[in-house]
Formats: structure tokens, C-alpha cells, sequence
């Protein structure tokens, strides 16, 4: 690390010397080529993805130095087509999508080739799908040149959605012709997406396997991180907690933790405590002999798993042990979830509930329709008897009061976990 820090300060230092107004009039005008300017760019980009954010600046001034000097360089400086692959890499890595309309425009002696301004063209204004086929072709046939990784990477971009297997090729591509870029980065992010979408387990890990040992620093891997915890929560069953562990480990312990929360978290919304209880277990541990602020907030989300089961005393514990202030809103709204239902768990049965009626056949013994009849001439029995109801259903012969309350407490109980279903279900939603 501390050597690419001093090639990084090296390339900044080099950068603002090169292109400082008094440095301009005495440099050669071939050492401000635009791929040598590229370079430059690429590094600074490699480096923000490799964990140094305070290139984001740098990579801000280098793209639009470049698309200054593209749109005042004489058109000659094209006859090196470095400076071609140069101004088309400048585009794909967010450069100005207008200088390559300029330079399109003013390219009169057939610089550029054709089918890739026109894909690009059409994949910057957002009508990649109709270049799809053009598109996957044209990287193919670029693989082993300096816009191939490119030509890959929003190959797959555009392909993702109909032909994601097809875009898995083109990200593998991508990512093999330019190892430990930010072009690999992304091809391996979005591989990952397509894995958890379409539920491709192993080919999921191996993916998260590789983010994690080149990429776990990048200012994208939050989203990393999110896509991860989708596939390992989606494949409880199938996923082992080894392999979670393995791949974690390259993590230091703060970001382990997180992730672990993560998993923990969306595992208790869906309802798989076992997958909770083992992700709050290394939560944990991973905090053993300091002060695990993690703590409390992993065994709330273990509370949350463990209601449904038989220790749910120490689960309404676990809920109700964290203060509402600490978490999130989001949380907040979990938190009075759970202990709702557990309440209703816990909740000591009415003992007028569970009074039944007298019977008058105490003596269990068959009823004939003679005997019915008779019973049912005598005074103060005729209530006790089953009566129809609505929809043919007997009565279970409980009083008219107890049944009044009993329904009553049946509504309201199912009207706060109707609640609480639907504000899980939003609750998971957003995950």
C-alpha cells in the first residue's frame, strides 16, 4: 500500500507540473498525448478502487483535462492509434459523451471505426438494446486490443438484463483482460449481481470470494456487501458457515462484524434463525475482549429469530434489551414489531375465556333425540345446547359472553399481526 501511495503522489505531482500553464509552453506537444494523459487517468481510477478516495478529486481534474486536449489537439495526432484507443477508453470511463460527438464530426480521414462510435453512441444515450448484438460482437472481436476490456464491460451492461449468461462471458472478459482495474472491479460487482438474481450460488461466492481479496477497500463495496448478504440469506440452506467465514476472513474485524449484522439482520426479517443465530454468534466473538458496540443490536436482531421458538422469554429479553434511541428508524419500527408479538405470545390466557357452559350430560353418555328433546324442555338448558351459526359451524357451547370476548380478543390480535405482517413484508421489501 504504502508503495502505491508513493506512485500515486508521484503521478499527482507529475500531473500538475505537466499540465500548469508555465509547464505547457515548454513541453513537447508529444508528451501531452492524449494516451499518455490515459495513463494517468487509469491510474488515478485503479487507485480509488484499490481504497484511496482522495483520488476522486484527481480523477475529476484529470477527465477534463483530457477532454480539453482531445477537442484542441490537431486531428493528426490521430494517426497514432493509441491516441484513438485513447480518446474511445476516455469515453467509456465517464468522460464527456459530446467530445466523442465532436470528434466524430470532425474525423474526415476515417479515424475511428464506425460500428464502435456507433455503439458507444447508442449505449450513452441509453439505446444500448438496439446495438446489443453489434455490440457483443465488436468486443469479441476487440478482446485482445485496449478497448476490448471496455468494449466488455458495457457489453455485459447492455446484456444483463436479457442474456445474462451471455453477459457473465463478456464480464469474465473484462475482468481477466484487466486484472486489479477498476474495469475489473465492476465486472466483478455486476457478475455477482446476475448470481444472486438468477440464484447461481457457487459461481456467487467465487465471485464474492475474488471482490473481497482485490476490492475490499473500493468506495463501492457497500453495494458489494449488499448483494452478498442477499445471495447468503436467499441459500440458508444451502450455503455452509464455513464458506461465509472463509470468504469474510480477508475482512478485519470492524467490517466483518458489519456484514455479519447485515446477514443477521436480513435473516431474522425472513424469518431463518438459524442463519441468524450463526451470524450473531460471530458477531460476537468477533468482538470477545472489547467493547462490542455490535453487541446488544446483534443479539436484538437474534431476539427477533427467536421468537417463534421455545426459548422466547430470552428472545422478548434480547428485543426489549436494546434502547429504541440506539437504532435506526427502520429498526425503531422492528423493535415495536417483535415486542408485539411477543406480548401475544406471552400474553397469559383470559380464564373466562376457557369457562365452558354447563352440560347436562354429565354423564357423557349418548344423546338420543328422545333425550335431546327432553333436555331441551328444561328450564335454563335450551342456551346450553350447540346452536347453528352462520356459515354451518356449531358452536363450541361457550357462553354468549365468553364468546364476545373471546372473538374480541381474536380480532384484535389478528388486526395488530396483520400489522406487523404487512410492515415486515414492506420491511423486506427494501432489502
Amino acid at each position: 500500500m504504502a508503495r502505491r501511495q508513493h506512485r500515486y503522489f508521484g503521478f499527482l505531482a507529475l500531473g500538475l507540473a505537466m499540465f500548469s500553464p508555465a509547464a505547457a509552453d515548454a513541453q513537447d506537444p508529444d508528451d501531452l498525448a492524449p494516451y499518455k494523459m490515459l495513463r494517468s487517468l487509469q491510474f488515478v481510477q485503479d487507485s480509488v478502487v484499490a481504497g484511496d478516495h482522495s483520488a476522486g478529486e484527481m480523477q475529476r481534474f484529470m477527465l477534463g483535462t483530457i477532454d480539453e486536449r482531445l477537442r484542441t489537439a490537431d486531428t493528426q495526432i490521430f494517426d497514432d492509434d493509441r491516441n484513438v484507443d485513447a480518446a474511445l477508453i476516455y469515453t467509456m470511463s465517464g468522460g464527456n459523451p459530446q467530445t466523442l460527438e465532436y470528434l466524430i464530426a470532425h474525423d474526415v480521414n476515417g479515424y475511428f471505426d464506425n460500428r464502435v462510435t456507433d455503439v458507444l453512441r447508442k449505449y450513452l444515450s441509453g439505446k444500448g438494446l438496439l446495438v446489443a448484438k453489434t455490440l457483443e460482437e465488436t468486443a469479441r472481436e476487440y478482446r485482445d486490443k485496449k478497448i476490448g476490456p471496455y468494449l466488455a464491460l458495457i457489453g455485459g451492461n447492455v446484456l444483463i438484463a436479457t442474456k445474462p449468461a451471455d453477459a457473465l462471458g463478456l464480464y469474465d472478459e473484462a475482468r481477466l483482460a484487466a486484472p486489479g482495474t477498476i474495469v475489473e472491479e465492476a465486472a466483478l460487482r455486476r457478475s455477482l449481481a446476475i448470481c444472486v438474481d438468477k440464484g447461481m450460488l457457487d459461481k456467487g461466492l467465487a465471485y464474492s470470494q475474488r471482490y473481497v481479496r482485490r476490492f475490499l477497500h473500493s468506495p463501492y463495496a457497500s453495494q458489494f456487501a449488499d448483494l452478498f448478504v442477499k445471495l447468503v440469506v436467499a441459500h440458508d440452506h444451502d450455503v455452509t458457515p464455513q464458506s461465509v467465514v472463509d470468504i469474510l476472513s480477508f475482512m478485519d474485524a470492524p467490517r466483518q462484524r458489519e456484514v455479519y449484522l447485515r446477514i443477521a439482520r436480513a435473516a431474522a426479517i425472513s424469518g431463518k434463525s438459524d442463519l441468524t443465530r450463526m451470524a450473531v454468534e460471530r458477531v460476537q466473538l468477533l468482538g470477545a475482549g472489547t467493547d462490542n458496540a455490535f453487541g446488544p443490536l446483534a443479539n436484538f436482531y437474534g431476539g427477533m429469530a427467536g421468537l417463534p421458538t421455545e426459548d422466547i422469554d430470552q428472545a422478548a429479553k434480547n428485543v426489549s434489551g436494546i434502547d429504541g434511541n440506539r437504532l435506526s428508524p427502520r429498526d425503531q419500527a422492528l423493535q415495536a414489531a417483535a415486542r408485539s408479538v411477543a406480548e401475544q405470545i406471552l400474553r397469559a390466557p383470559d380464564p373466562a375465556s376457557l369457562t365452558q357452559a354447563s352440560d347436562p350430560n354429565t354423564s357423557h353418555q349418548e344423546i338420543t333425540s328422545e333425550k335431546a328433546a327432553a333436555i331441551a324442555t328444561q328450564p335454563g338448558t335450551r342456551d346450553a345446547l350447540p346452536q347453528p351459526v352462520p356459515g354451518g359451524v356449531a358452536s363450541t357451547g361457550q357462553s354468549q359472553d365468553t364468546d364476545s370476548s373471546f372473538n374480541a380478543f381474536v380480532t384484535t390480535s389478528r388486526s395488530k399481526l396483520d400489522e406487523i405482517d404487512g410492515l415486515l413484508a414492506q420491511e423486506g421489501n427494501e432489502q
